[in-house]
């Protein structure tokens, strides 16, 4: 523990000493690291980085990853140990705590196979609705990541694709809900949540479409415009909820790439009755491998401020991910899919995987941003299994056959965020002298502040921290992250 006193100047108040922890990730091999002595640099004269307590911007709901079958698949592949091992990295306070979670309805990419929990054609009413398919892996995984958890923490559920008897192409890539089925979809909802009460899972809530524009008709999909989504919130997916008592259920609209957003938003909060069922705006970050999009996140904030914002799915688009070389996630080797346009390729340069979760997080913080959730939380050395091929990287990669796990460094960086920064925290003002730091902050509601700060570049670099007045000197690594708690401020 590093201790630096503070001296907060105040009215009839005493000095006040405040501890101080400094945790860092670096490419030189710290990993969420507790620093006990540096000597700052001279530099540290130069570089401010100013805490702002009093000016306060959203409230957190939280951090967290993804439930998929082949997630869910793998741990079962695991030896015990392995797979607590695992599943305490991720949800025990002395992991990374993690606070808001995902979940696919229905199968999606990152499946074995293509199944739905409505097998029997034409049955309108789902009378043979059943999450059968998700007790062996999914359901398991879940359950067991409850009892990790002592805080708790948020589920929400994302379909990709309705049963193919549903849609206008009877396949499960691509097409369209058929109108005629929009009130047996609304009650597949209503459904889901029952069934999943039944095994002991409460969902806090869904995102209506995993990727309504699709996904270049390649894994399951279906394809939703922003009125049609609109629509089937409004005048099926919401009544239906609220009439089976579930009007406390957390909606999300759209659920895909930033640069969209203002045509969503503009519909999915077109009127009073509309905007009655949205609780939010999901969002994706595969639109750039490092640009933000801040023009568009606060566009849809300004459009619903007091609505959620979440970034409900990011991942390393890579092919294949790299087994047990920590270094490979801090070089600018990773590459995604290919999939942009040609005008867009600028987008998509090669990237640091570590440098892109850090720089999206914190510029999404700083961008109305409430939440952020990872894709899968464990995959294999391939990437998948995935039924169509289409390999990622996770925070955690095993070889099932010798029941090994690796620990990327992008673990460390998600947990320098959920582990520190907690739910129903305030993101504060900060400002800084060296636009080269990446900085967010957030006042816990135990009254803590968690101040992250990301050095993309090779050098070290000091500053002074100044909180009210009272001011101390760190120094961080080159391509370093780095959280500072500062644990006893009121």
């Amino acid at each position: 523990m590093v201790v630096v006193t503070l001296v907060v100047t105040s009215c009839g108040m005493e000095d006040k000493t405040l501890e101080v922890e400094v945790y860092e990730t670096s490419k030189r091999g710290n990993k969420l690291t507790r620093l006990n002595d540096f000597t700052p640099a001279a530099e540290a004269q130069k570089t401010t980085i100013i805490l702002k307590p009093e000016q306060t911007f959203q409230t957190i709901t939280g951090f967290g990853g993804a439930f998929t079958e082949s997630s869910a698949y793998l741990l079962n592949k695991l030896s015990k140990k392995n797979r607590d091992i695992i599943l305490r990295a991720y949800f025990a306070k002395d992991g990374a705590n993690y606070s808001l979670t995902r979940t696919h309805m229905n199968s999606c990419d990152f499946s074995l196979s293509n199944y739905s929990y409505t097998p029997v054609e034409d049955d309108i009413n789902l009378e043979h609705f059943t999450v059968e398919d998700d007790k062996d892996d999914l359901i398991p995984m879940i359950k067991d990541a409850m009892a990790m958890s002592e805080d708790g923490f948020k589920i929400f559920a994302s379909p990709w694709t309705a049963a193919p008897w549903m849609k206008d192409n009877n396949k499960w890539v691509g097409g369209k809900l058929l109108p005629k089925y929009y009130d047996t979809w609304a009650l597949f909802f209503s459904k889901y949540i029952n069934a999943y009460k039944a095994e002991g899972i409460e969902i806090w809530g869904f995102t209506v479409e995993n990727e309504p524009h699709g996904n270049g008709n390649n894994w399951e999909s279906m394809h939703f415009s922003p009125k049609e989504m609109t629509d089937f919130v409004e005048f099926h997916l919401g009544p239906k909820l609220e009439a089976d008592g579930y009007g406390d259920k957390i909606i999300l609209g759209y659920d895909q790439n930033r640069a969209g957003l203002k045509e969503w938003v503009d519909e999915m909060y077109r009127n009073e009755a509309s905007s009655k069922y949205f609780d939010g705006t999901a969002i994706h970050w595969y639109e750039s491998t490092y640009e933000v999009f801040p023009d568009a996140l606060q566009y849809a904030h300004n459009k619903a401020p007091n609505k959620y914002l979440i970034e409900t799915e990011g991942c390393v688009d890579s092919e294949i991910p790299v087994w047990k070389d920590d270094t490979w996630y801090w070089k600018k080797e990773a590459t995604d899919w290919g999939w942009a346009a040609p005008e867009d390729k600028y987008l998509h340069p090669k990237y640091s995987p570590v440098n892109r979760y850090a720089r999206d997080i914190i510029g999404c913080l700083n961008n109305w941003v409430d939440g952020w959730v990872d894709w899968n939380m464990v995959l294999d050395k391939q990437g998948g299994p995935n039924w169509f091929k289409n390999w990622c990287v996770a925070p955690v990669i095993v070889d099932p056959e010798l029941d090994e796990v690796y620990f990327t460094p992008l673990y460390q960086v998600m947990a320098h965020f959920s582990k520190y920064i907690r739910p129903n925290a305030k993101v504060i003002g900060v400002d800084t002298s060296n636009k080269a730091l990446q900085v967010t902050a957030a006042k816990n509601p135990d009254g803590s502040i968690a101040v992250v700060v990301f050095n993309e570049e090779k050098t070290p670099k000091s500053f002074s921290l100044l909180l009210n007045g009272s001011i101390t000197a760190i120094k961080i690594d080159g391509q370093a992250l780095q959280t500072i708690m500062i644990s006893t401020y009121n």
